[in-house]
């Protein structure tokens, strides 16, 4: 929100207050608490009839230190808050310092300094150097023409700062220059709204700030003050977390230590999902013969998901199939099971009047109300639907319940579709705050199904596919990008989405194959299709038609079997990503600038991506298979042809649909599965380590197990000038392959480079380097 008009005067009605000086700081061991007076102080008259900002800092846990500006502190407390993995207490990893007028929290490499002797100032160092600063003007509130009262700060930005994050947003990647809302849309993929908004944002000059509030938060990232990134509230205090990296991997890692790292979703999530799409005609004999068309295409298929007509129309939700179309949905699901399938079914946390849920749930209590006592209702969606009051946790059990039949009948996961467009004037049964609530509801309906997948399927088997999300979301996964359209840019705007959630905390993210409305050409569908498999999780659905791939002709019957047959033998490799979001945030998906924040040429980049540590992707956006990305600095291999490519630089290249920029770093050792039908199998069983341009050291590849528990396969590859030398502990055969075009070829086996097969209980391989 701005609230200036241009440098020297306010927007009509708007008056603010700033922190000037500091009038008094209190200091104990790991504590420090400012008093800051908003006017120019000269004598004791001036203390008077004149506002006080009281500012606490502390650290609630290393390389974190939390800032509280808070103008009137008697406001009651305000439902919901954020479930953050700590508490305010410092646990020993802070300190104070106090040397004459400068004052200093120091919580590892991080430190808070301020001169109670000069004008307001909070500067924030590390390794010698300041990563921001809340200087003149920089915190303080506002209040307009309506009487109402925002808090504001003021983070400096450093020349040549760059800006990311603040959730799944398809706008420029880089946020420099725009105005940003904290507030849930259901507005699709191409306009400013979002349907994942996280109040977090990173930088390039080693930090990110997390803002701790549900509700709206409204961001000016350098525009409204250029060099400044702005942050406000409706409220009576303004709570904030500055989180020291150095780089963004561990600026990620501390804020998903606060806020919460990602379950590990099952082996089998990362297979290939089929929907029936959105408004299509389907029935049983539809889906059997979608299911048997991949079969005889020799396509892979792990997931089926029926979107919303499994139920009968006008009832959304009732969770009861249409027994016109489906007159036996358990021996249907069962022999979908026979053929080796799980089964996806879409939900949402409204319910139409015509449901028999609606009379069930008003009579309980269970719909959100307005504050006359009437239940919510409009007819957008469905008519006369309202919504479940998920702070009711018997709301939550009831809805639970419903959810629960469903799997009784053999359902493995839901798609939790919505959930953004939650009104205001409501009265919540647990008394939260309505404008904290819009944002977090869509973190209780998740909560709530993916708690109970958990109960019913046992840990680690529980996964959504959800579209909206707050703050502490990602400890849900997946989620999806939401309604795009089906063309190049709707594709390339769904990548960068992808990119800016993966740098707001969340490990897992997918989209529509294909694009949503609309009907893609054969171009754009096998182009979707190369990217959806090279995604941490892959789902063909549209809205007005299929997505099968045969529909966009024999060609795209072939590249969906390629690229889903090479996803399976990249599960080793994939999942050992996956377990590095569980463990430390980083997500399976990461923008250029996470992978190589040294390289100022990285930053902006949003049509390329790392798919793991190894793995460079770049999809392909046009018609013609033209292709621009960057290669960072190395000795890179083509994954798909064994071409060997040298950065740093920029490449052109042109591709059919058989290919596209898929580049190994120099030096990794990929595993590659032996099986290509499934994503479930044992990796370590005949695995293949490709080696691609062997350097100097010691390389550790963990091959896992598909279920993220007990030991993982582990070899050591150490190259030397003349050879190069693997080592593991496993008893089960393996294969070495020295991947590249300067290897030489492999012979008819595979094109890529040399093989070597080891047999069952070998545990040294030593062969000449090339």
């Amino acid at each position: 929100m701005k609230f200036t008009d241009g440098y020297w005067l306010m927007r009509p009605g708007v008056t603010t207050r700033h922190a000037v000086s500091v009038a008094d700081a209190v200091v104990t061991d790991d504590r420090v608490t400012l008093y800051a007076p908003v006017g120019k102080v000269t004598h004791r008259g001036d203390t008077l009839n004149s506002p006080l900002l009281t500012v606490e800092c502390w650290s609630p846990a290393e390389g974190v230190i939390g800032v509280r500006v808070t103008h009137h502190g008697g406001r009651a407390p305000r439902t919901p808050e954020f479930a953050l993995r700590t508490g305010t207490e410092s646990g020993g990893h802070a300190k104070t310092v106090r040397e004459g007028s400068t004052v200093e929290l120091v919580s590892g490499p991080l430190t808070l300094r301020t001169d109670t002797d000069a004008p307001w100032q909070l500067d924030f160092t590390a390794d010698g150097r300041t990563l921001t600063s809340i200087g003149a003007r920089g915190a303080g509130f506002a209040t307009d023409a309506d009487g109402r009262h925002f808090m504001l700060a003021q983070h400096t930005l450093g020349v040549g700062e760059s800006v990311y994050g603040l959730g799944e947003r398809f706008t420029p990647f880089v946020k420099n220059g725009q105005s940003v809302d904290i507030w849930q849309a259901d507005g699709g993929t191409n306009s400013e709204q979002a349907y994942k908004n996280i109040p977090f944002h990173l930088t390039t000059r080693g930090y990110g700030v997390f803002v701790n509030h549900p509700g709206r938060v409204s961001y000016e990232v350098g525009s409204e003050t250029v060099g400044r990134v702005q942050f406000s509230v409706e409220d009576q205090s303004l709570e904030f977390f500055v989180i020291h990296g150095p780089g963004p991997r561990e600026i990620l890692a501390r804020y998903t230590a606060l806020t919460g790292r990602p379950a590990l979703p099952p082996a089998w999530s990362f297979g290939l999902w089929l929907s029936t799409s959105f408004t299509t005609s389907y029935d049983e004999t539809t889906v059997n013969r979608f299911v048997q068309g991949m079969e005889d295409a020799e396509i892979p298929l792990s997931v089926f998901h029926f979107d919303c007509f499994w139920m009968r129309e006008y009832q959304w939700s009732d969770f009861v199939w249409d027994p016109d179309v489906f007159p036996d949905p358990e021996g249907m699901i069962a022999r979908l099971k026979e053929r080796g399938l799980r089964v996806c079914v879409w939900i949402n946390p409204y319910i139409a009047q015509k449901s028999a849920l609606f009379a069930e749930g008003m009579a309980a209590g269970h719909l959100l109300r307005k504050p006359d006592g009437d239940v919510w209702q409009w007819d957008r969606w469905q008519p006369g639907m309202a919504l479940v009051d998920f702070t009711s946790p018997a709301a939550r059990a009831w809805y639970a319940d419903k959810l629960r039949a469903l799997l009784d009948q053999g359902v493995d996961c839901f798609k939790t579709d919505f959930g953004e467009r939650v009104p205001v004037e409501v009265v919540w049964h647990d008394g939260s705050d309505p404008e904290r609530m819009h944002n977090y509801y869509t973190q209780l309906y998740n909560e709530t199904v993916f708690d109970l997948l958990r109960e019913e399927r046992g840990e680690g088997e529980a996964v959504v596919f959800a579209r909206s999300a707050t703050a502490g979301g990602q400890r849900l996964p997946v989620h999806w990008g939401g309604d795009c359209e089906s063309t190049f840019e709707a594709m390339a705007e769904s990548l960068r989405g992808g990119l800016s959630l993966g740098l707001s905390g969340f490990g897992f993210w997918s989209h529509d194959i294909g694009g949503f409305e609309g009907t893609p050409t054969p171009a754009v569908f096998k182009r979707w299709v190369q990217f959806g498999l090279l995604s941490s999780h892959s789902r063909l659905h549209g809205s007005k038609s299929y997505r099968v791939p045969w529909d966009y002709g024999d060609e795209a019957v072939a590249v969906t079997r390629s690229f889903t047959r090479l996803k399976h033998r990249l599960m080793p490799y994939l999942y050992r990503a996956a377990l590095q979001a569980r463990e430390s945030g980083t997500p399976v998906m990461r923008a250029m600038v996470l992978a190589f924040p040294g390289d100022p040429a990285c930053h902006p980049l949003d049509r390329q991506y790392m798919l793991g540590d190894d793995l460079l992707v770049a999809p392909v956006f046009t018609e013609d298979g033209t292709v621009d990305y960057y290669v960072p600095e190395g000795t890179w291999t083509h994954l798909l042809t064994g071409e060997e490519v040298r950065g740093p630089g920029w490449r052109r290249e042109t591709h059919g649909f058989d290919t596209l920029p898929l580049l190994v770093r120099p030096g990794a050792v990929v595993p590659f599965g032996a099986v290509d039908e499934e994503p479930v199998y044992d990796w370590a069983d005949g695995v293949t380590l490709r080696v691609y341009a062997p350097v100097p050291g010691e390389t550790v590849t963990a091959v896992p197990a598909p279920d993220g528990t007990g030991d993982a396969a582990v070899f050591t590859t150490t190259c030397t000038d003349t050879e190069i030398v693997v080592e593991t502990t496993s008893d089960l055969p393996w294969r070495v392959q020295l991947a590249g075009a300067a290897t030489g070829a492999g012979g008819a086996e595979d094109p890529l480079g040399a093989v070597y097969t080891c047999a069952a209980g070998t545990h040294r391989l030593a062969v000449p380097r090339p």
